[in-house]
């Protein structure tokens, strides 16, 4: 493990009621008491970064009791939590392989807590193991958190420790404590009337036997579906028409969850007859298989290949109508193949076939999915499992990406964000201790025109946390990808969460951060932006005029701007909008944004007015 060094280090246990513990790290010695619950902490003193050292406890005059474990490194250890984009392991992120390769870090070490959820707070997590970070064990850490530790441990030459504790999906009320959540109107009411469900410890591991169930249904088509469906001869008149390219949310069919089966026929020319094809499906989102002329070519799992092109043995590829299936499942409101519709094709080398257009789809055709509760979603219940037995450890802080969950009321995440990093901080009781955090990604599709974005209001929200001591934000507005709410570029963004920490923490004089809004003044039809962070200078990334600027007038109407860059300031303007009254930047989804400071840090997204957003209830 790795030890928080030049911090006075807590080590605790049970023992009997007033047994005498005694420890021993490395040449330093302590002990302490056990009171009438059996609880001990030995407190030993500070330590300055180095090792390996050895930790033995036992029970004063009991060699038999005790405990000893070698290899333990002092360093520097923070906190990893969040949703799926931190808990997205390196071999799901970009360039896996090569990081793999040469993850040969043996003073950089993980601890990964396993998932839980409780109704209580617990003393012990479920299960967790330090390991070494090397080519065997760096696949299965956070992407995010390991590519952190790797420059702060390459930039400061110390150890590193990685406690990461995560779950896909889940809201910021799920991190935070009972008490905590108490104290909100926006939080009390539903925070109490989960004290009434009753749900137990039953209810929580039938929830877990389903997800087991379907994961069994994604993975395994059943009832024969894998040769019923995708044959060529299978008779698809009942089927639904649907242009493709085309997602889940498109669909027309609501919220869906469970498997469903495409199908296209197309008919090749002659010269394609007898010939090896290779089919590009495009980007499909999350699990699925593909299928031609009745015949499985893929199985593809949590997009294990960085590409979707596949290649078409000759021998079934037949002259004039040939089929293609595929089974995707629909989970989270995703599922279906994202544009753009010139990566949907198939071809011989020399000729090519597009397959957007028309598509048949049908849904509930196998088993269907088992009603899950989502238990890990409720108030308070990861916090219990997840945070709370993680209290005293001594860490240096914590990292943070987390609130796609969140996106729909992302005007209470103004004040719910605040109350999870103040709630840690007054447990865990080392002061206003650093909190680092990730800005959501640029996402979804790009819309032509100036509108209003939950996603958009969720980002504000993590800029006005900014106001709290001791926090810092890494924007990503820059490094998304419009069909994958996963990016894949987690290199970049573990380092620009280094780069916070390496100026706000270890004191480098860095621009750490891209251009942040500071105010503006009106100047006829004109706004006059003024930014901070910009090192020597604004610019584009592109080099190109500067976007994402929209300007409106006292109709609340926005229009794209155009926008001149002047030193550390902007100058904004629209000839539609002649008395301007409101400028926003990269507010949208997924915003087509450019403007950077020296470092080619991106401008940080931000709006002039307070008009009342979409998630303001």
């Amino acid at each position: 493990m790795v030890l928080q060094r030049e911090m006075e280090i807590p080590v605790w246990g049970k023992a009997a009621p007033g047994s005498r513990i005694t420890g021993e790290l490395g040449t330093v010695h302590t002990s302490a008491t056990a009171g009438k619950d059996g609880k001990w902490t030995l407190r030993f003193p500070k330590f300055t970064a180095g090792g390996p050292y050895t930790l033995r406890i036992e029970e004063a005059g009991k060699p038999n009791t005790a405990i000893e474990l070698k290899g333990i490194l002092i360093g520097d250890v923070w906190l990893a939590s969040g949703q799926s984009n931190m808990e997205w392991q390196v071999q799901q992120a970009g360039d896996a392989r090569r990081e793999i390769e040469n993850a040969n870090f043996p003073q950089i070490r993980f601890l990964v807590v396993k998932q839980d959820k409780k109704l209580s707070p617990q003393s012990d997590i479920r299960a967790g193991k330090w390991k070494i970070c090397d080519t065997a064990t760096v696949k299965e850490f956070s992407a995010v958190a390991y590519y952190f530790a790797r420059k702060l441990h390459s930039d400061h030459h110390i150890p590193v420790g990685i406690i990461q504790s995560t779950w896909g999906g889940t809201p910021v009320e799920a991190w935070t404590s009972r008490d905590m959540l108490l104290r909100s109107s926006i939080t009390r009411v539903r925070t109490l009337s989960n004290d009434t469900l009753g749900f137990g410890q039953e209810a929580l591991v039938a929830d877990s036997l389903n997800w087991v169930r379907i994961w069994n249904i994604v993975y395994n088509p059943q009832n024969n579906a894998d040769k019923i469906f995708p044959a060529q001869g299978y008779n698809d008149a009942g089927w639904t028409n649907i242009e493709m390219p085309n997602v889940l949310r498109d669909f027309g069919i609501g919220h869906y969850e469970g498997m469903v089966w495409l199908r296209k026929k197309l008919s090749l020319p002659e010269s394609f007859a007898g010939k090896v094809l290779t089919l590009n499906l495009g980007h499909p989102e999350m699990n699925y298989s593909l299928y031609f002329n009745g015949q499985e070519i893929c199985k593809n799992i949590w997009s294990a290949s960085p590409t979707h092109v596949y290649t078409i043995p000759a021998y079934l590829v037949q002259r004039g109508e040939n089929t293609i299936a595929v089974r995707v499942a629909m989970l989270w409101g995703g599922g279906g193949l994202n544009p753009p519709a010139d990566d949907l094709y198939i071809t011989d080398g020399a000729s090519t076939i597009s397959l957007a257009g028309n598509w048949l789809y049908k849904k509930d055709l196998e088993t269907s999915f088992p009603k899950i509760r989502n238990y890990q979603h409720y108030p308070s219940v990861l916090f219990n499992a997840m945070i709370n037995p993680l209290i005293p450890y001594c860490i240096k802080g914590f990292i943070w990406y987390q609130g796609e969950a969140n996106a729909a009321a992302a005007y209470n995440y103004r004040t719910l964000f605040p109350m999870l990093i103040k709630d840690w901080r007054q447990r865990w009781q080392q002061g206003n201790i650093p909190f680092l955090f990730v800005q959501l990604a640029n996402y979804m599709k790009t819309k032509p025109l100036p509108a209003e974005s939950e996603w958009a209001e969720l980002r504000e929200a993590q800029t006005l946390t900014l106001s709290q001591a001791s926090t810092g934000m890494a924007c990503t507005i820059d490094i998304g990808d419009a069909n994958d709410i996963h990016p894949k570029n987690k290199q970049e963004v573990g380092r620009r969460l280094a780069l916070i920490a390496n100026r706000m923490v270890y004191k480098q004089a860095v621009i750490a951060s891209g251009p942040a809004y500071a105010g503006y003044r009106k100047e006829g039809d004109r706004v006059r932006i003024h930014f901070t962070n910009a090192g020597s200078g604004l610019s584009t990334k592109d080099g190109k005029e500067v976007t994402g600027f929209a300007i409106a007038g006292k109709d609340k109407r926005f229009y794209w701007a155009k926008a001149i860059i002047e030193g550390n300031h902007v100058i904004v303007f629209s000839n539609e909008v002649t008395e301007p009254v409101a400028v926003r930047y990269a507010w949208a989804d997924n915003p087509e944004c450019n403007l950077v400071n020296s470092e080619g840090l991106p401008a940080i997204p931000f709006r002039t007015d307070t008009w009342k957003g979409i998630t303001q209830k």
